[in-house]
């Protein structure tokens, strides 16, 4: 069976899941959320020509040469209008925000000015709409102001609360069941038998499900057996989404495709054409998305933050897609690459103004400690030409 390039495989899972479904909630709870229907403005932004600048409010004419001599008449702070009118001559106290008073048409700004009493110097020359927000400058009553599908960062939903909006449709967040499997694994809890050791992976599992916006359901560890492995199954069926650590190769302890089968696995590809991470597999299981991590804790977090990720961008209504790459110049020369598209563990530092990975000097796929120590993986595509120190290659960053 020939194995599907990473991008085929992305592409796959984004067309294989169904968003969830949308649910409202407060403007508070909505941060890191992903929009599930337009919005739009509930009101103008600015609702009414006003200062952008301290200063004050004039007609432009009568600054048009100077110096020139007005007569201040009263003020507008922000939060309260100046109710009476510009004529010729006249000037008005203004302060950032606040209303433009009527016959005014330009601010100068207070350090181009000179002032005693109620008697105004200008000293620089004004033009008709300086420092003016014009009413709308922002956003109109009615104007979509957030697409579906936005990502609601501080931005975004300052944007929306601006529109005057307190509460928004967002897509349900995902739960996703996870359990590993194996003989050989122990919870952190409990100390190893003499051929055991510790299930690490669910832990950064976790925190990558939080991450991209799902809540974690950790359903432990289930053993090379039938019974187990349905156990831990059904236990899954009140999750949106189902995800297996291990089991999922050739050997005959690999039970995961066998006995899921039976249980409503329908696998929709199986082994992908990259390092680490190749015996993955997707599909579902009674109709939930499935995914099958491997169960080197090294190739199985490189293929969540590819493949998980991308499924739980889909089931938040964005587009299934490969996390964004940088440049970055290599450290050290690397040789040419084979069929599989590589993920290399790199330390990541900033130099000259460039980002710089230095590939670590080991890749075994069961070791955590130089994931953790790693800044980026570099990404070499499949049949990648050698490289010479200082040549430009794309980083996937990671956390810390």
């Amino acid at each position: 069976m020939a194995l599907l390039p990473v991008a085929d495989a992305i592409e796959k899972i984004g067309t294989a899941i169904t968003p969830l479904e949308a649910e409202r909630v407060s403007l508070a709870e909505a941060g890191h959320r992903v929009l599930a229907r337009d919005l739009a403005a509930l009101r103008t932004q600015p609702p009414f020509d006003a200062s952008a600048m301290d200063g004050y409010a004039l007609k432009a004419e009568d600054a048009a040469r100077v110096p020139a001599e007005l007569k201040v008449i009263g003020e507008a702070p922000a939060g309260r209008a100046f109710e009476g009118k510009v004529r010729s001559g006249e000037a008005v106290r203004i302060f950032t925000g606040g209303p433009l008073p009527e016959g005014a048409d330009t601010i100068v700004i207070q350090e181009d000015t000179e002032r005693s009493g109620d008697t105004l110097r200008i000293l620089e020359a004004a033009l008709p709409g300086k420092h003016i927000r014009r009413a709308g400058l922002d956003f109109s009553e009615g104007e979509t102001v957030l697409k579906k599908g936005a990502l609601l960062g501080p931005a975004a939903l300052s944007l929306a609360a601006a529109a005057n909006h307190t509460a928004l449709d967002v897509y349900r967040r995902p739960r996703v069941a996870f359990f590993a499997t194996g003989d050989e694994l122990v919870p952190p809890s409990e100390e190893p038998g003499p051929s055991q050791i510790v299930a690490s992976t669910g832990a950064g599992l976790a925190a990558l499900i939080r991450r991209c916006g799902g809540v974690p359901l950790d359903l432990g560890i289930a053993r090379d057996n039938r019974e187990s492995l349905l156990e831990k199954a059904e236990a899954a069926q009140e999750a949106d989404m189902v995800v297996t650590l291990g089991g999922a190769s050739v050997g005959e302890h690999d039970l995961v495709q066998d006995v899921l089968g039976g249980a409503g696995l329908d696998v929709a590809f199986w082994r992908i054409a990259m390092r680490p991470g190749k015996p993955l597999m997707f599909g579902a299981l009674a109709s939930k998305p499935f995914l099958g991590l491997p169960g080197n804790p090294v190739s199985a977090l490189v293929c969540a933050e590819l493949f998980l990720s991308a499924a739980l961008m889909r089931l938040q209504g964005r587009q299934a897609a490969h996390p964004r790459l940088l440049p970055a110049r290599l450290a050290v020369p690397l040789k040419a690459n084979d069929t599989r598209q590589d993920y290399i563990r790199a330390a990541l530092e900033e130099e000259d103004g460039e980002w710089r990975a230095e590939p670590l000097s080991v890749q075994d796929s069961s070791m955590l400690s130089g994931l953790a120590r790693a800044g980026c993986l570099i990404v070499r595509p499949p049949h990648a030409a050698a490289a010479e120190a200082g040549a430009l290659v794309n980083v996937l960053p990671l956390e810390g």
